[in-house]
């Protein structure tokens, strides 16, 4: 019998043991607002002593279900408040609703409940890690945006660089890329990554940034609980239940630059509060950021805005230009010509149901499925920018939640509708992918109480087929497993000492047995301040693409007048016996191509972190970590020359013997002095022996990087507070397998600082931030080049103007600043956005 079948069986069970309704049983409602009368949205409601938990809606108002008549005590906490609890007497007639005015702190650090660093709730000052929370009061105005990546920007020690609407890479701690796969990304437990890159596509989320209940960041390696590329950070997502959000909200928005967004979400409950259900269906059109490079010389005009182009030449990659223009658009004289017309608008239509069943002991048996439509959405990767047509993300997930078991089943899916297109070769590009995923997690109270365990396993079946488009007939049409086995144990012999080991098992198909193992301790001296001491060890695999990718990059390069050019110099007489046209196989056309290495082996991190979280006060709260991590079998970007069966490109055998040596450093010669140093380091060739412009990746020897980030919170008065935070970072090569002339670039800037502002009145919450980041080198791929220095400035407005009604508004790079963040993204200007929200 089969994993699901089991499953599902087992759910089966627990519904038919789950037992009758208690038979006296009452309601509580009410509503959580602060001292001055403001609604407080996503408030804790907990009855004493039991399973029961409610959460306030954005209005405030709170619903708990099927509570035992009599006295009971209700525990209301919320982030930046003051926890209260408050006697109350339950009657089988459902009484007056209960109002529960908060005390507004600047943040109450002993009270922030974190899932992400252990798997299971903890106190943020006892967590093992260094994690920061999103505040969800600046949500509403920011979801405007329809970015949740933004939701971040506030956050320290990450690096967070758009390429275009809805291209993001999300990083921590260095060593960013055109595709970043160094922090995993889960939705309530699921794994968000496209299953053929492992990066993120964040046009495929089905739910608005407004109804997510959490977002989590987990800095630092977190593979001894999540596994595979948990190599910086987990960023965790975590969504209402359906009783969470009864009623029925409709958000419509829209601004400049011709942006259009709608979202409806109903939620209800049924059987007495038993069952809950949650729907959307949601929309969003939004122009692109980016513009066509089908010109010789349109990278460094486009770019010309943005940097000092003569300080900092922008090269384009060989052969110069890309051969589509972006759709929508045509060439006005073919190859090589202008783009004409305008470019089609990014458009994603995008829903998902939920329902829930809530058992009396307090177990909650989840079933959900959603789906997204994008059209026209750009991404950068390493290899030139890709467009994609039109794909369909659909997914599903089944969960089973009590307070000492979880069980989950889920499966995404990807697949391409209309074929993607690469803009620089003009290849198209096929997926469907998709991914199947077990897992079981239980965790037990330990040594009295002073400790406790979280043990899980689970198993993973990963798809692909490209038709050939990306993967040899060799590799494609894959079908990858995995398995693992993770444990964390904790104890606390005192209120003040806290130690925690953790270790996971992992093995598949694409990489050997992997061990990943954590220690921590953690001293707190007092309720509001701890000192904490980490080690980890954490892994990333190659993807399937990393592996195998055969695809070219670009249309090929023309050498020809090279070759002519060394047939007219003194070392001409050596080329005699080449046959004109053919020193570079076909010198009119060498093709420009990525190809895989399934020789990587496993890159490793072993890091140590020191940190410290304090409170002084009601008004000063104050964070600092600092790290230090050595990199093994540092795994490259797609580069050239880091892949040892593609050696430096050799003469052929009809060159003079005595004259190779000669005739293979002029042709470097010619190309560095072209500013083509990319083509110099990738010109090789193929096992066929034709010659090639090879790109490709490789293990790079290793690497040290240190750095320390710093947050500071300060409620100036009880109205206005002040948010700053500091990221440094750091790095050397300690030893390096590169060909001549290779640097390993981290792109990453050294320093960056957030400073933000927020003023909050019962109706009224401004913000407004300022990001500073220095500029850095960048290298992935492709794409070689300086990356600016900016300082956008983001704020956003929400209005209550009555109790059902919000207005927001958000301008996202408000001085319309204009700077691109990654080597070949857009350029990236102002969005000025107003959005209405409607709750019932």
């Amino acid at each position: 019998m089969g994993h699901p079948t089991r499953l599902l069986l087992g759910v089966s069970g627990f519904l038919a043991l789950s037992g009758p309704l208690v038979a006296q049983e009452g309601v509580l409602r009410g509503g959580i607002s602060t001292s001055d009368g403001r609604p407080v949205r996503g408030a804790t409601v907990a009855v004493v002593g039991s399973h029961l938990i409610a959460f306030s809606d954005p209005s405030g108002e709170f619903v708990v279900l099927h509570v035992p008549v009599g006295p009971q005590q209700l525990r209301v906490t919320a982030i930046g408040f003051r926890p209260t609890t408050i006697d109350v007497t339950v009657d089988a007639v459902p009484a007056a609703p209960i109002r529960v005015a908060l005390e507004q702190l600047a943040s109450v650090l002993g009270d922030i409940i974190v899932q992400a660093p252990s798997r299971i709730p903890e106190r943020v000052v006892e967590a093992p890690a260094a994690v920061s929370v999103t505040d969800m009061a600046a949500i509403p105005a920011v979801a405007t945006t329809g970015q949740l990546p933004m939701a971040l920007a506030a956050h320290p020690g990450i690096d967070l660089a758009e390429t275009d609407v809805h291209d993001f890479n999300v990083n921590a701690r260095g060593f960013n890329s055109s595709l970043t796969r160094r922090v995993l990304v889960v939705q309530d437990g699921r794994d968000l990554a496209i299953p053929v890159l492992g990066s993120q596509e964040w046009s495929g989320l089905s739910l608005p940034l407004d109804d997510i209940a959490r977002i989590e960041m987990v800095r630092g390696p977190g593979s001894a609980l999540y596994g595979a590329n948990a190599f910086s950070g987990v960023l965790s997502i975590t969504t209402p239940a359906a009783r969470e959000v009864v009623g029925t909200k409709v958000s419509a928005g829209g601004g400049d630059p011709s942006v259009l967004r709608g979202d409806l979400r109903h939620a209800g409950l049924l059987a007495g509060g038993r069952i809950g259900y949650r729907l959307n269906v949601g929309y969003t059109r939004n122009p692109l950021w980016a513009i066509s490079r089908t010109q010789p010389g349109d990278l460094a005009r486009e770019y010309a805005e943005a940097i000092d182009t003569v300080k900092y030449p922008v090269v384009h990659p060989v052969p110069g230009f890309e051969v589509l223009p972006l759709r929508g658009q045509t060439l006005s004289n073919g190859l090589g010509s202008a783009a004409t017309g305008s470019a089609d608008h990014e458009e994603d239509v995008y829903g998902g149901a939920r329902f829930d069943y809530y058992a009396p002991n307090g177990s909650v048996f989840t079933a959900e499925a959603g789906g997204a439509h994008a059209t026209n959405n750009l991404f950068v990767t390493p290899v030139g920018r890709v467009q994609v047509n039109a794909v369909n993300r659909p997914w599903a997930r089944l969960a089973w939640a009590a307070p000492r078991y979880y069980l989950m089943a889920w499966w995404t899916d990807r697949h391409t509708t209309d074929p993607e297109q690469s803009l620089a070769s003009g290849m198209t590009i096929f997926d469907q992918s998709h991914v199947f995923h077990l897992e079981a997690q239980t965790n037990q109270a330990l040594f009295g109480g002073k400790g406790r365990n979280v043990l899980g396993g689970s198993v993973r079946s990963a798809s692909t087929n490209t038709k050939e488009t990306l993967l040899g007939a060799a590799d494609d049409q894959r079908n990858d497993r995995s398995v693992s086995a993770y444990m964390q144990v904790e104890y606390g012999p005192s209120r003040q000492w806290r130690v925690v080991a953790a270790g996971r098992f992992d093995a598949g198909d694409l990489f050997p047995a992997q061990l990943s193992p954590k220690a921590a301790l953690v001293f707190s001296p007092s309720a509001s301040q701890s000192i904490r001491l980490t080690f980890n060890r954490a892994y990333k695999t190659a993807n399937v693409l990393e592996y195998f990718i055969q695809f070219p990059a670009g249309s090929p390069a023309d050498f020809s007048g090279i070759e002519e050019a060394l047939r007219a110099s003194p070392l001409g007489p050596s080329l005699s016996n080449v046959p004109d046209g053919t020193l570079f196989t076909n010198s009119a056309s060498v093709p420009v191509v990525v190809r895989g290495n399934p020789n990587l082996d496993v890159e490793h991190v072993t890091s140590y972190e020191i940190g410290w979280k304090g409170q002084f006060g009601p008004r000063v709260f104050l964070t600092l970590d600092a790290y230090y991590s050595r990199l093994s079998n540092f795994v490259t970007d797609i580069l050239p020359a880091v892949n040892p069966t593609y050696g430096p490109w050799t003469a052929p055998a009809e060159v003079a013997a005595d004259s190779r040596a000669a005739v293979e450093q002029a042709v470097q010669d010619i190309l560095v002095g072209a500013g083509q140093e990319v083509a110099a380091a990738g010109l090789s060739r193929l096992q066929d022996g034709a010659t090639a412009i090879v790109f490709s990746i490789g293990n790079a020897g290793r690497v040290s990087e240190h750095g320390f980030e710093a947050t500071a919170g300060l409620r100036l008065t009880d109205a206005l507070s002040l948010d700053l935070n500091y990221s440094l970072f750091r790095f050397r090569v300690d030893a390096a397998s590169l060909a001549s002339g290779q640097v390993l670039k981290p792109n990453t800037s050294p320093n960056a600082f957030n400073v933000g502002l927020a003023y909050t009145t019962p109706r009224l919450d401004a913000r407004a931030m300022l990001h500073v980041v220095e500029g850095f080198d960048w290298a992935s791929g492709v794409y070689v080049g300086r990356i600016p220095s900016r300082a956008p400035i983001d704020v956003s407005v929400g209005w209550q103007a009555q109790s059902w009604l919000n207005v927001h508004a958000a301008a996202t790079n408000l001085l319309n600043q204009r700077r691109y963040q990654v080597f070949g993204g857009s350029v990236i200007g102002r969005r000025a956005l107003l959005g209405v929200t409607m709750v019932r």
